[in-house]
């Protein structure tokens, strides 16, 4: 009865949350204070396209964290190579869109594939400062801006020229907002699919104790490998399309701290959880880019002192709701969900079953019959 309400739940659930995600575009519904207008306008469908982004680099980011065990501190480096690659390819080289899509994908593989092996020679907080050592390579490779390629602190603006029209302009943020929703479905179908295949179930038992996977004859070193390039290709993807969605590329998305940003979304929403990631890569995402429209209100404003300077700090506020959902919540935002799923399925087998209140009250009616 369980595992056939779980796979019901599995298909079901994902089918009717995306489904209305497809259909946000179309609400003119006005929802004040969460956003500066209703929801089919340019500026919120943006901001939703960005939750939509990042929520699924958090994916990317979630199959090394969450469910292989690899604290990576340079997963950053991938998604600025789908970013940077894809600004410089339309304008600097004026490449067209296929022959761009295509050297981003082929060095989004095979990047990741030889700095992975590397990385992964060693384990633990050694494997997290290395690639750390990575990814502060990239920053001061786009600091340097050799050639002129990278705009080093202006970033490079995106050349719109090779792109479909239906990607161009405000006017056409309803199909941007479309294409993230798009990645964002790929990724999660990617990541559930590759969990739940024999790989995957080798990821999570390296992750739980990677000794015994060696001692059972498997090989910990390759599956980490697949893992890492499986992620890192993920997160390139998304950098294209952020890419797109900005209009170029910025020097922000090179760095460490970002990488730091997608592990508090994990931990946020829930490492190596079904919706974990995506929720806290969303709610991340839109606190980071309402706060301070919110600490520059009148109302933060008009408060006592001892109120508004803290108020009017984004980062302290978000820190502090940061700590307070890891305090009461350190399964994530995810954890409420599946204890709640798993005390109604809990309920639900107890009614069924013969011996269960429902089959109790039939038996004793029938017994007084």
């Amino acid at each position: 009865m369980r595992a056939w309400s779980g796979r019901i739940l599995s298909v079901a659930v994902p089918l009717a949350v995306f489904g209305f995600l497809a259909l946000v575009p179309t609400f003119s519904v006005d929802i004040p204070r969460l956003f500066d207008g209703p929801l089919d306008t340019p500026g919120t469908l943006q901001i939703l396209a960005l939750c939509l982004l990042f929520g699924g680099v958090a994916m990317s980011y979630d199959l090394l964290f969450g469910y292989t065990g690899l604290l990576s501190f340079g997963h950053a480096l991938y998604f600025a190579i789908g970013v940077y690659l894809t600004a410089i390819g339309l304008t600097k080289w004026e490449w067209s869109l296929p022959k761009t899509l295509l050297v981003v994908a082929a060095v989004g593989l095979v990047a990741p594939l030889v700095l992975g092996a590397v990385s992964l020679r060693v384990g633990g907080i050694a494997f997290a400062m290395v690639t750390l050592a990575f990814a502060q390579a990239g920053t001061v490779l786009v600091a340097k801006n050799p050639d002129g390629l990278t705009g080093a602190e202006e970033g490079v603006f995106l050349n719109v020229d090779p792109l479909p029209e239906f990607f161009i302009g405000v006017f056409n943020m309803k199909n941007l907002y479309w294409l993230t929703l798009g990645y964002a479905i790929v990724v999660f179908v990617v990541v559930r699919w590759a969990v739940a295949s024999s790989p995957g179930r080798v990821w999570q038992a390296v992750r739980e104790n990677e000794l015994r996977v060696e001692v059972l004859g498997l090989r910990p070193f390759s599956h980490k490998l697949m893992a890492f390039v499986l992620a890192s290709f993920l997160a390139t993807a998304g950098g294209v399309v952020y890419a797109i969605l900005i209009g170029g590329a910025t020097p922000e998305v090179a760095s460490a701290n970002f990488t730091l940003s997608l592990l508090i979304m994990v931990v946020l929403g829930g490492a190596g959880m079904r919706w974990g990631a995506l929720l806290g890569g969303i709610l991340y995402t839109y606190l980071d880019q309402r706060l301070p429209a919110l600490a520059s209100s009148e109302q933060v404003q008009d408060l006592p002192r001892v109120f508004r300077t803290p108020l009017s700090e984004p980062l302290f506020v978000l820190g502090v709701l940061f700590i307070l959902l890891v305090f009461f919540l350190p399964g994530g935002i995810a954890g409420i969900g599946r204890r709640g799923r798993r005390r109604g399925l809990r309920a639900l087998e107890e009614a069924v079953k013969p011996g269960g209140a429902r089959g109790g009250v039939v038996d004793e009616a029938e017994a007084g019959a």
